[in-house]
């Protein structure tokens, strides 16, 4: 019996289009990774693990996402391509079966002062919509409700060419919400005088303390040759009206040493330098003159809103828009399900679902007028997934760098429901993670090793989790180790009090942190632990304090630069061959004169994307030929720069070159488990959880009592923790205190004491819920930190 067209017979026989089910990389050789081939399944949550500097972030990042995004990037014109990022093809021989990637990595969002965490979404546009909408009075169209948009009016005329020419009177108007006092900033700066000038000098004398106003600069000479105030004159004892002309003068354009430039007062000109400026992207030295300088209070016109009177005063019912924005998110969200509204019904569902991803991803204790910039790295990456969260696009590759940093076990869970519900809408989901529980809903597993750096970049192992415990590579010998308390915790040698703590969602918290013990802060995310600990510690305590805030860095800056260890290495060499020092850096005498020490020549190709190319003269080693015939222990500068942390140690602990002060600091990188890093490498190719450590490792040379340490094993392999818990007993052993916020469950059962934060977040937090020992959390469970570490340890 003959078969009807399009029948099973005939649909069992698979389309061409649908065998384009994998990944496949083949000679991947970017970075440490050494010739490396690969099929990655595709519409899979594949995890890649392996210990840090293993070569995970040079597979999925530097090769396949950036594969991926250089190809899209290449179907638009040449003219669009020229305001794009120029990205280099990666060391690959083939990659195919690549899906448009979409990363989602732990980079801070924007630090614009007048970023939030409702515009860096579609939140506040679509709150703005409904309030212009249904608020009453109604001041005008959705910029009517912006912090971001000022007021504009102006009149004049314009013609109007009509067979004889018109002339038509016209006037302009455009209602922003923008606060005028504070300019959508929410806060206003009052400037100390006496920390920009010591008034009993002369500007000739040098009165003027500001960072880059030295004698004789061009911001000094603005004022000196402007003719408007006497330089050989003590400030004090100028008349109002020069002092008027040095302060406050308004931005006038005129000729000062024979240059046209604008001259405006110094007050004004600080602030549009330095204080238009977020302060956290600030360098070091001026971060501190601003926070000497400069004291910032909420603007008294709009309390802290950042909104016009007018955007303030029109409201749904009871609530205005700042009102709505002040919300904890969870709260905002049934705000707007009490809505019935018919006439903005399916903008009142868009706002629901967008509101509800925030609770459902564990940030519904945010609220919506949050500065960007404050949020830590796993927040930040949280917010950027509710975008994805919601979106039709399927058949896509979504990239995640660690997307468990900074979450509570519990919150884990959640994160691991919403890894599948990307991948169960046809997508392809890779995940660089470190994690036991991430890692044991993956699909497919990839762990790359078997040590870091040069030791690493092959694939030890890929297949199914129970595969990789069974298979004696590092990552599957330590994926069930669990870490046991304590037998006995040291005692306190003192307390550091905390009193009424109410810093962000704290409810007025007194808390006594022992000193001289490992202490452990730990609670669900939005619990209060950063604002306890970075935010409530007394004014004046022995603190240094490593976060999770970027290196700001070139490519030119490197471990070595950073640390300072370059310093004792340049005088070594400089003294084994009786020259000056500066021949031994890249940056100064010592640069090759092609590339100016940078090792690679840029070409602007104008309209197309620029190229890179190593410097043909120096070969890519930075330096001047003369330079490298200068030699310490049978090397040269380059040559010591290309050697790893541990290789370094070793040629600088003994022989001819051994520096004493080049080993202490490269000791401590080793300390830190940065042992497989080149002294050289640019810091731009370092992981968030390898730069927070660098920063430890720089710190740990500094003399303080009290150390606060904010998730120090963010980034690091299960085996590399244990090496962790040994530098903190270390540094407790030598007389420190040692605070640490975390949520790695071995830390805690590692801790003398523990304080939790909760016991939800947001204002469902912001109390202690338990001081004492581990074992004394283990024993009560009488929190959620309790129950999870009571099952990680087995009791």
């Amino acid at each position: 019996m003959s078969k009807a067209p399009g029948s099973d017979e005939r649909t069992s026989v698979p389309h061409a289009a649908d065998r384009h089910d994998l990944i496949r990389v083949h000679g991947a050789r970017e970075n440490n990774l050494k010739d490396v081939s690969i099929e990655i399944p595709k519409r899979r949550l594949t995890v890649f693990t392996g210990v840090s500097g293993s070569g995970k972030s040079s597979l999925v990042f530097d090769t396949v996402a950036a594969e991926s995004q250089r190809l899209i990037n290449e179907t638009y014109s040449s003219f669009v391509q020229g305001f794009m990022p120029t990205l280099a093809r990666p060391e690959v021989d083939v990659l195919e079966g690549l899906t448009t990637a979409i990363i989602v990595d732990q980079q801070r969002l924007g630090a614009d002062p007048r970023s939030t965490v409702g515009t860096a979404t579609d939140a506040n546009a679509m709150l703005r919509i409904l309030f212009s909408r249904l608020g009453k009075p109604h001041i005008g169209p959705p910029s009517a409700y912006s912090f971001n948009v000022p007021s504009v009016r102006a009149s004049g005329a314009i013609t109007v060419e009509k067979g004889a020419k018109k002339a038509v009177k016209a006037t302009f108007e455009r209602t922003g919400g923008m606060c005028v006092r504070c300019e959508g900033r929410g806060t206003v700066s009052d400037i100390d005088l006496t920390r920009l000038y010591d008034d009993s000098k002369s500007l000739d004398e040098g009165a003027l303390t500001i960072p880059g106003y030295t004698t004789g600069g061009w911001n000094h000479r603005l004022y000196t040759e402007s003719g408007l105030v006497d330089p050989a004159k003590p400030i004090r004892s100028y008349t109002k009206k020069e002092l008027h002309a040095f302060l406050h003068h308004e931005p006038t354009r005129m000729k000062i040493a024979g240059i046209n430039m604008t001259y405006e007062g110094l007050i004004p000109r600080i602030q549009k330098s330095f204080l238009a400026k977020d302060k956290e992207g600030m360098q070091p030295h001026i971060r501190a003159f601003v926070e000497r300088a400069v004291t910032f209070t909420t603007c008294p016109e709009c309390d802290g809103t950042r909104l016009a009177e007018g955007a303030r005063a029109s409201k749904i019912g009871r609530t205005s828009i700042a009102d709505a924005c002040a919300l904890q998110i969870s709260d905002l969200a049934a705000w707007v399900r009490g809505l019935d509204e018919p006439s903005v019904a399916p903008l009142l569902t868009a706002l629901q679902l967008t509101l509800d991803s925030f609770v459902e991803i564990g940030l519904g204790y945010l609220s919506l007028d949050r500065p960007a910039g404050t949020l830590s790295g796993g927040e930040a990456q949280r917010v950027k997934m509710i975008r994805h969260l919601g979106s039709s696009l399927t058949d896509v590759t979504y990239v995640f760098d660690e997307p468990t940093v900074g979450l509570h076990p519990h919150d884990i869970r959640r994160m691991n429901d919403l890894l599948l519900q990307l991948r169960d809408k046809g997508n392809t989901v890779l995940v660089v993670e470190h994690k036991p529980e991430a890692i044991a809903i993956a699909d497919h597993v990839v762990d790359l090793g078997p040590g870091a750096g040069t030791a690493g970049g092959t694939i030890c192992f890929e297949g199914t989790v129970e595969g990789l415990r069974a298979s004696g590579t590092v990552t599957g010998r330590h994926l069930d180790d669990r870490a046991s308390l304590k037998d006995a915790v040291r005692g306190p040698a003192g307390v550091l009090e905390v009193r009424g703590a109410s810093a962000h969602n704290l409810r007025d918290v007194d808390v006594d942190i022992p000193l001289g013990v490992l202490t452990v802060v730990t609670g669900v995310a939005g619990s209060g632990k950063s604002s306890l600990v970075h935010g409530s510690l007394p004014p004046g305590a022995d603190v240094i304090s490593v976060d999770q805030s970027p290196i700001r860095g070139s490519r030119r800056s490197n471990p070595a630069t950073y640390t300072g260890l370059l310093d004792p290495i340049r005088k070594a060499f400089a003294k084994a061959n009786g020259v000056k020092p500066a021949l031994f850096s890249a940056n100064s005498e010592g640069a090759c004169p092609t590339c100016n020490g940078a090792g690679v020549l840029y070409t602007d190709l104008g309209m197309m994307a620029g190229t890179s190319s190593t410097c043909e003269d120096c070969e890519g080693k930075r330096f001047q030929a003369s330079v490298l015939e200068h030699l310490l222990g049978g090397r040269d500068i380059s040559e010591v720069l290309a050697m790893s942390v541990t290789e370094a140690e070793e040629f600088f602990g003994s022989g001819e070159a051994h520096t004493p002060a080049a080993q202490r600091i490269l000791a401590r990188l080793a300390d830190v488990g940065l042992g497989y890093l080149t002294l050289g490498q640019p810091l731009t190719t370092l992981s968030g959880g390898e730069r927070q450590r660098l920063k430890l490792a720089t710190h740990m040379g500094e003399k303080g009592g009290i150390y606060v340490l904010d998730e120090p094993t963010t980034g690091l392999h299960l085996a590399d923790v244990e090496q962790l818990l040994g530098l903190l007993d270390r540094l407790v052993d030598s007389g420190k205190s040692v605070i640490v916020v975390e949520h790695h469950q071995a830390v805690m059962a590692h801790a003398d004491w523990i304080i939790d934060l909760g016991p939800g977040a947001g204002h469902d937090g912001g109390r202690i819920v338990f001081e004492g020992t581990p074992a004394e959390l283990v024993a009560t469970r009488s929190t959620l930190t309790g129950e999870h570490l009571a099952e990680y340890v087995g009791a």
